[in-house]
């Protein structure tokens, strides 16, 4: 059965460096960011790593894997997202995330779940959905 879940994470801390440029002005980043979530996944610093590639000053897209070690919906453990998106001209951010298959641990051994948010760039608290399951 699968489990619908919401809830907001907070950037505490970005760190983001400059990985390269080509000619046509297309660049690479690398940013290291320290997330707080709250609602069904209570975990108060998360290690993220992302790889961006500004198309322009303000448009391009990102990948990355998080690190979360806390709690879901009351069960102990810890899981790895892998995080898809993309950011524009009107500086909203989308993005869709997965638990890593194998990655859970503690009570959260067997999780799978799929999730996503959109936030304005800037914005420090964003809102996620979450839908999981874990077997018996």
């Amino acid at each position: 059965m699968t489990t619908h879940t919401t809830g907001h994470f907070t950037f505490a801390d970005w760190q983001e460096t400059e990985a390269g440029q080509a000619a046509d002005g297309a660049r690479i980043a690398r940013a290291q960011v320290t997330n707080g979530w709250t609602g069904a996944i209570t975990a108060p610093d998360t290690v993220c790593q992302y790889s961006i590639v500004y198309t322009t000053d303000k448009t391009g897209s990102f990948t990355g894997h998080e690190l979360v070690d806390g709690e879901l919906d009351g069960r102990r453990g810890g899981f790895v997202l892998a995080q898809r998106g993309s950011f524009g001209e009107d500086g909203t951010v989308h993005c869709s995330f997965e638990v890593v298959p194998g990655s859970g641990s503690g009570e959260l051994v067997t999780l799978t779940g799929r999730g996503s948010f959109t936030a304005p760039q800037g914005v420090k608290e964003v809102g996620y959905t979450l839908d999981y399951a874990l077997a018996d």
